[in-house]
């Protein structure tokens, strides 16, 4: 795998628990940093 999609797939993933969290503590830097890495991860991994 190359390392701009395996970046992609770990931006993806550690924004998929942050979105956990986001239930657990509801916080707008939360919500901000999450749309971020779900973009970064979206752009690298899916959009070649």
């Amino acid at each position: 795998m190359e390392p701009k999609k395996l970046a992609g797939l770990l931006a993806f993933f550690v924004a998929i628990g942050m979105l956990i969290m986001l239930f657990l503590h509801n916080d707008f830097v939360g919500i901000i940093i999450i749309a971020l890495l779900l973009f970064i991860g979206y752009s690298c991994c899916i959009c070649d």
